[in-house]
Order: C-alpha cells, then structure tokens, then sequence
C-alpha cells in the first residue's frame, strides 16, 4: 500500500465472432474510464480472440519507501478498519443463476466500481501500521496473513462486520463459489468461531472478494478520525470490525 500508479496496460480476451464489437467497446470505455478516475492513462496492451471474455490490467505505480505501508507491522491494542462490505463471491455467483435481486446487484456493483484511492490516500493522514486490500483470499485469509507477518492475532466482531444485503440469504440458498469454499477449509485451522456462528456465516467471513475494501489496522486513537474523515467523503461506510490482540494459538477469534 502507498504506491501511486503512473500507467496501465489493458489484457483483453474476447469472442469476436460471438459478440457485438460494441460489447467490445463498452468493456474497453469501463477499462479507460477507470484509469481516468485513478489519475492515468492506458497506453497499449495486449487483446486476443477468446471464447470467454477477460479483461484486465497491468498497472505501472512508483512509491516512496518512507510512505510504504505493508501487510506486516499490526500491534497489539490497534483497531481494525473496513472500508468495504463483504459478500461480492456470493453474489457473483447468484446472479450467473439469476438469482439476484436488482437493488442487490446494483449495490454490489456500485461497491466494486469504487476505487480504493481515496481510502488509501486518507491512510497517510494517520499513524497506520499495517494495511491490505481484501480480494481472493476473503476476508479471514488477509487478516490471517496479516497476524502472520505481524506476530499477532486479531479478535473480529461478527455483528460489526458490513456485508452486502442479502448475502446472507444467498449464502444459504447454496450460492457459495467453490474458491470461497476452498478459502473456509484453510482458514479454519487458524480460527475460533463462536458457537453462534454458522457454517454458512463462516463462508460468509472467507467470501473470495473482487475488488473488496481496504482492511487497516491502526491505533485506537485514530481509528474515529479516520471513519469520520473517509465517510464523509465516501458513499460507502467504513467500520470498526475488531481488534488486535497478543499472539495466541488461533490467529483470528470470531466473536
């Protein structure tokens, strides 16, 4: 965390053959729109006819050492930040079954479509010992990484924790990505659930995330400054999820 991007390069797959070009265009625009809001420009990249579409980007970023936040550095006593609700695997996965409601996708795409700039940017603002963004390993796996690198481990409180609504419904349904259910059985020799603390919530906490929030762990002094600070510039919340505590024999305690 820290880095400033200064340009990309696009990664794009698509079935010529099988899709309006301007399906194509629409995914390119997303793409270069994107890098307009981070503040940089696209200037090449790599297509390929593909029977299943992708798209991506290779981003080019330069950071100052002193600015340099990283994953490891947590301490004992420091509060632990979200900047974004969980839940986007599931709902993923419901909607390739037609089976999320509208207000459900528009508030999970919306979440998706928000860059994590300006969390990161507030980040410099206050003492932050240690951050990392939430993607494919769910929530409980960076936070389990982060209790690694850092020699500590984290209490989380359940009910603190935003997720998407419906998501829990879903989860219930079945809609549950096979990566997140990969996720659950690794991080599961690592953490305590609460006995009221389903199976499915527990999927819930290990939801493999596209392009989740920012998790931070930082001092208690800071961490209302900072809440106040981001949500009131962000439409979406931030929230005081849990704790960091000395290191014990499970890294992460769901309370």
């Amino acid at each position: 965390m820290g880095a400033t991007p200064t340009f990309a390069l696009n990664i794009f797959g698509f079935p010529i053959n099988d899709l309006p070009k301007e399906v194509a265009g629409q995914i390119l625009k997303g793409g270069s729109d994107k890098a307009s809001e981070a503040g940089i420009q696209i200037l090449g990249g790599h297509s390929i006819d593909d029977k299943e579409p992708k798209y991506g980007l290779i981003v080019n970023g330069e950071v100052n050492e002193d600015k340099l936040i990283r994953n490891s550095g947590a301490n004992a006593g420091d509060v632990l930040i979200l900047t974004k609700p969980i839940g986007t695997g599931i709902i993923s996965t419901a909607l390739k079954n037609g089976q999320v409601q509208i207000d459900v996708e528009t508030t999970a795409a919306e979440s998706m479509k928000t860059l994590n700039k300006d969390a990161a940017n507030i980040m410099h603002e206050h003492k932050v010992n240690a951050a990392t963004d939430i993607t494919g390993f769910g929530l409980l796996g960076h936070l389990i990484e982060m209790c690694k690198s850092s020699n500590v481990s984290m209490d989380l409180d359940f009910e603190s924790i935003p997720f998407f609504p419906g998501v829990e419904e879903l989860a219930n349904n079945g809609f549950i990505p096979s990566g997140t259910k990969r996720n659950h059985d690794y991080v599961s020799n690592y953490c305590e659930y609460n006995d009221s603390i389903s199976i499915t919530q527990q999927m819930m906490l290990s939801d493999a995330q596209t392009s989740g929030g920012l998790l931070i762990s930082l001092p208690s002094d800071q961490a209302n400054n900072y809440i106040k600070t981001y949500n009131s510039s962000s439409n979406i919340n931030a929230h005081i999820v849990g704790n960091v505590t000395v290191q014990s024999s499970k890294l992460v305690k769901i309370i």
